[in-house]
Formats: C-alpha cells, structure tokens, sequence
C-alpha cells in the first residue's frame, strides 16, 4: 500500500459531516458540544439540525450528564469536545453516569495526543484512551483516516452502549478507500510481513505504513496491523501475528502506558509470551510545537520508526 502524504484531509471535518449526514435519517440523534463547535466540527450538524443540538457552554461534566440523560430519554446523543477535557474533566461523570447504568452515549475526542500541537501539553490527550478502557462498559475506538471514521461514526450511530471514539487535530492522508468496512471485532491487516508485526492505530497508521514500504527494501519485512478497536481489542488477531513473526512493537500517539501497547502485551502475556517494544510517549507530558516536528520529537513519524524497527530487528536477530 502506498501513501500520499501531500495530500492529506481532515478527518475532523469528516467526523462533522457524517453526524450531519446521519441526522437526516435518524431523529433521535443529538449533539452536545462544549463551546468548541467549529473545532470539532459539530458545528455542521448544529447549523442543520439546531434544535438538536445543545452547546452546554465550558461545563464538560454537565454536557456529559445531560448526555447521560438524554441518552435515557431514547435519544443517540453525541457528546464532543476536545480530548483532554472529554475525558479527564468529566471522568466521575463517564463512570458514574454513563457507563455504570450502561447508556448509550457516545463521547468523541477530538485533538488528541501530540499533535494538538502548538497547543502544548495541557490540551495534549496522552493518557485519554487508557482513562476510557480501563471503564467498563465502555468501547474505545480510534480511527485512522478520514474513511474509517465515517464508518466508525456510522456503526456508533447504530449500535447501543457507550462508545469512546478519539480523532486527532491534525490532517491525516487516505488510508483505506470506499471499499473499506469497518468491523468491532476485527483488526486488519494492511500490510502483510514475516519478520515484525507493528500494531498501531490512528494518524500512525499512515506512518507506520510508510515505514514498512521502507524498511522491505532493507530486506526486513514488517507486517502492518490497523488495531482501530483498543476495546473490545481483536485477541485472535494479535496471538496469530506474534506466532507468526520474530517480535511485535506497537505504536501510537498516546502515553505507552494503559493504551494500545499495554492491551496488545496483556493479551499477549497471558496466550503467547514474546518480545513486545511498546513506541509512544514515554510517560511524560507533550509540548507545543508543530504537530510533525512533534511526532518526530518522540519517534512516531516514519523515518524515526524506520530507524527504531531497524535497530530492534538487528538487537533480535543476532
């Protein structure tokens, strides 16, 4: 699979116009924003649909509760803000009031991990997706591109219980096409490999893509795994590649501690023990700076990850 990265689109937008879109077949759709429509592109649907949209003003933990409410009411409501604040202010009110009682309610986070950017550390989600898995009840998702997050949005839209889904600030390229559908249960593969399996998700994806492509020239075959779904996470997936290459390293654009990498070990650790290198931000907070010279800063961009995949597979196949 190859990557154009000149071309990039944003995936926000996309996540605005598909809930716009659904709202016209489905009514009992609402939307809840926190001051932050045109940055998350809510906007769209409240512009269409204005009396099914609530901006509940920068009180996130009132947005989620009114969400918990309308959401017992029989309403599909959409509660959307920046991923820092959708997660870490309202999390009594996610536990308690959402996924306790088992509500349909579906939180999106936008401006996730480092590539907020010039935003610095504290709008910088890094530890938002281990806050939500670790909640039962909950489903954490994170697509990739534009394409799976429409899908994402669309299966959330049709399918009960509370539901997590983080997007990233920055523009990403296309990933998958039209023909792509997305599955709860499956995590694909996109690019095939014998030697490594990578296991990312979300702006990485494209990266880690890149990276492959690259990194096959040297002779080193890396296998590429879109894990969109941290949970329920694809275990089967996840066993049957580690048995089938030397090593497995996960890569993503969060903390590595309580996400993707600690899943992706907790399955493993348990059905097939083997080597894992977990590539993210290393228990620490972001900063500000543009959101590539950030991914660069901490090893997440295609030509740090070619240098770093290179170095373990020299470490592990001497």
């Amino acid at each position: 699979m190859e990557i154009d990265k000149s071309k990039t689109y944003s995936i926000r937008k996309a996540f605005g116009s598909t809930l716009a879109q659904l709202g016209e077949t489905y009514e009992d759709i609402v939307v809840l924003d926190a001051d932050l429509a045109c940055s998350t592109q809510t906007k769209m649907f409240a512009d269409k649909f204005p009396d099914r949209f609530f901006n509940c003003g920068i009180a996130e933990q009132d947005m989620i509760a009114t969400a918990a409410g309308l959401a017992k009411g029989g309403k599909i409501p959409f509660a959307a803000s920046f991923a820092m604040f959708a997660t870490g202010r309202t999390y009594d009110q996610i536990r308690n009031g959402v996924c306790y009682s088992d509500l349909n309610v579906k939180i999106v986070g936008t401006h996730g991990g480092v590539t907020v950017g010039e935003d610095g550390a504290t709008h910088q989600a890094l530890e938002d997706i281990a806050l939500m898995r670790e909640i039962p009840h909950m489903s954490v998702i994170v697509p990739a591109d534009c394409k799976e997050c429409e899908e994402v949005v669309k299966y959330a839209a049709l399918h009960p219980g509370p539901m997590y889904i983080r997007i990233s600030r920055c523009n990403v390229p296309n990933v998958f096409d039209e023909s792509y559908h997305f599955s709860i249960n499956k995590a694909p593969i996109v690019e095939d490999g014998s030697d490594v399996t990578v296991f990312t998700n979300g702006e990485t994806l494209a990266e880690c893509i890149i990276a492959s492509n690259e990194l096959k020239k040297e002779g080193i075959s890396v296998r590429v795994v879109n894990v969109p779904v941290v949970k329920p996470i694809d275990k089967t997936t996840i066993i049957n590649c580690a048995k089938e290459t030397k090593f497995v390293v996960t890569v993503e654009n969060h903390s590595t501690i309580g996400a993707l990498g600690s899943a992706v070990c907790e399955v493993l650790s348990g059905n097939y023990p083997t080597k894992v290198y977990r590539v993210g931000i290393k228990d620490e907070f972001g900063q500000s700076g543009k959101s590539g010279e950030l991914l660069e800063y901490y090893g997440l961009d295609s030509k740090a990850l070619v240098k770093r995949i290179r170095t373990m597979y020299q470490k592990e196949t001497v």
